[in-house]
């Protein structure tokens, strides 16, 4: 027991050197993860790490996915709502139907059923290794925008696909007006699961007291009661947490009240996660031993097996890039007879869409998640031959892609528009004006009588006008300091109101201003 909590600690302390030395290199750490994992699985007399496959989306899925959510823009997601769920959906279910039938033509023994169970699996593009790359480079804000809004989404559309499928290889048979019922069931009950159980959250964080212990751990489970709760009732749990993390993200000044509690929440779930990816992509490389014994015992050889895993990379690289131009060539059909949002797209831009399509962490989830035994007892076919497969195209697309695609951002040379935003220089101007207006509004109305009475009420007033006035601040005393955070308060309210009705801000800035705020005031206090 001991050697192997040794062996776990040694995996995460690999997992931190593995991403310095990918930092290091300017290279996406999902790279340097799965083959830090590879080269680990080689080494001789090192335990086997087993994870129950009932147990991977539970462990995994929901925190990744609800941080994703409570980190996007809404307002962002709405406004390329259009191309957002062509890429999430259609996309998605053309790639998975293609798979299928290629695998069924190509693969010795495998049915058409197992062909969209592997199609499932692998459709899905990955956020966490599109944005560990793009972290290197700079791309317009439409197209991260985009890739942000399909991650949270495809992930739901493709694992539906996933479950039909296994239902479809257990039963032998597929019933279209059963999947079509249940296929509504999962999405509509999904989604209204999550925002019933985000609303519950948020109003025990209303109406119970809690500390910033108690908010942050409450932000942790929240994700795992939407996932479970809906997989309970065979609704999707994905988009459970999709939807109540998108509720919960437009909301967080509610839930987290106090600015201590917000940067508490924010710093914990940066490391949480920061782990459980780390995890997932050493899993990919550690795995890959256990799957090669598999094959041996399906009698595949691995030099075939290898052949069909980057058969199935060619076909998701190939429809992704023409569906790209597609969306294209349809968004210059319809700006004849609608007002669509993008009136010129051109042809990088798909070019970029159609090359990060690297696969990660929900494909691995799904692949580990099929059940080595079947309900009748039989072993479920191919098993081992699906999650090579998968391995294969994580890896080879991650590599591919993924190395490549910081060079070609850099040769498409893309102009950013800002995504019809003020530029920074602009947003930044407007805010530190207008801030600065209702600080001086607010206390002119409240508490103007009070300026000649208190020198430091003064100097406080006077902070407005200078950003460096340091002695000032700290000689408060205690009665203007409340009236300090008062003022920052109708300034974060203010920022609030801003975002939901002035469309030319971009929402970055001002969560970045807010984020300033919180720190303001917490240096204030401490």
């Amino acid at each position: 027991m001991v050697e192997n909590f040794i062996y776990y600690l040694g995996l995460v302390l690999v997992i931190i050197g593995a991403i310095m030395l990918a930092n290091r290199l300017k290279v996406a750490y999902p790279i340097i993860l799965v083959i830090a994992g590879l080269l680990i699985s080689f080494i001789p007399g090192l335990p086997v790490l087993k994870i129950d496959p009932e147990l991977i989306f539970i462990i995994f899925l929901p925190p990744l996915l609800y941080e994703a959510a409570f980190a996007v823009s809404w307002k962002e997601i709405w406004k390329m709502r259009r191309i957002i769920t062509s890429f999430a959906f259609i996309v998605v279910f053309l790639t998975a139907i293609t798979v299928a039938f290629v695998a069924n033509s190509y693969i010795p023994g495998f049915s058409l059923a197992l062909g969209f169970v592997l199609g499932g699996i692998v459709s899905p593009p990955d956020a966490v290794s599109a944005g560990a790359i793009l972290k290197f480079v700079k791309v317009p804000k439409n197209l991260s925008t985009v890739l942000e809004g399909e991650s949270l989404f495809n992930d739901a559309s493709s694992l539906i696909i996933f479950r039909f499928a296994m239902v479809a290889v257990a039963t032998g048979q597929f019933i279209w007006q059963d999947a079509a019922t249940s296929f509504g069931w999962m999405v509509f009950g999904g989604l209204g699961i999550g925002v019933v159980l985000a609303f519950v959250f948020l109003e025990i964080e209303k109406i119970f007291p809690t500390d910033v212990n108690m908010d942050a751990i409450l932000s942790l489970v929240a994700p795992y009661v939407m996932y479970i709760a809906a997989e309970e009732v065979h609704s999707s749990g994905v988009l459970a947490v999709v939807s109540g993390g998108l509720f919960l993200s437009v909301r967080r000044h509610e839930i987290f009240r106090t600015s201590q509690s917000r940067l508490r929440g924010s710093n914990v779930w940066e490391s949480f996660v920061f782990l459980i990816n780390g995890i997932v992509f050493l899993l990919i490389g550690l795995d890959l031993p256990e799957i090669m014994v598999g094959l041996n015992k399906e009698g595949i050889g691995l030099s075939d097996a290898v052949g069909y895993g980057l058969l199935i990379t060619a076909v998701l690289i190939i429809v992704r890039l023409l569906s790209s131009f597609g969306a294209v060539f349809v968004t210059l059909i319809m700006r004849n007879f609608i007002n669509v949002a993008d009136r010129n797209p051109g042809m990088k831009a798909p070019i970029l869409m159609g090359w990060t399509g690297m696969r990660g962490v929900v494909s691995l989830a799904a692949a580990l998640s099929i059940p080595v035994v079947m309900e009748n007892g039989q072993p479920f076919p191919h098993r081992d031959l699906i999650l090579f497969i998968t391995f294969i195209v994580i890896l080879a697309t991650l590599i591919i892609q993924g190395l490549t695609l910081p060079a070609l951002i850099k040769k498409l040379n893309l102009s950013d528009t800002g995504g019809g935003y003020l530029s920074e220089e602009e947003s930044e101007h407007f805010l530190r004006r207008e801030m600065r207006k209702v600080a001086f509004r607010y206390l002119d109305e409240n508490y103007k009588e009070r300026r000649s009475e208190n020198e430091y009420f003064s100097k406080l007033m006077d902070r407005w006008e200078q950003e460096d006035k340091e002695d000032s601040i700290h000689k408060l005393s205690e009665e203007a300091k409340a009236i300090y955070f008062e003022t920052l308060e109708q300034q974060r309210i203010w920022l609030r109101e801003e975002n939901r009705r002035n469309p030319n801000i971009d929402e970055e800035y001002i969560r970045h201003y807010l984020t300033r705020l919180d720190l303001e005031e917490e240096r204030l206090r401490m």
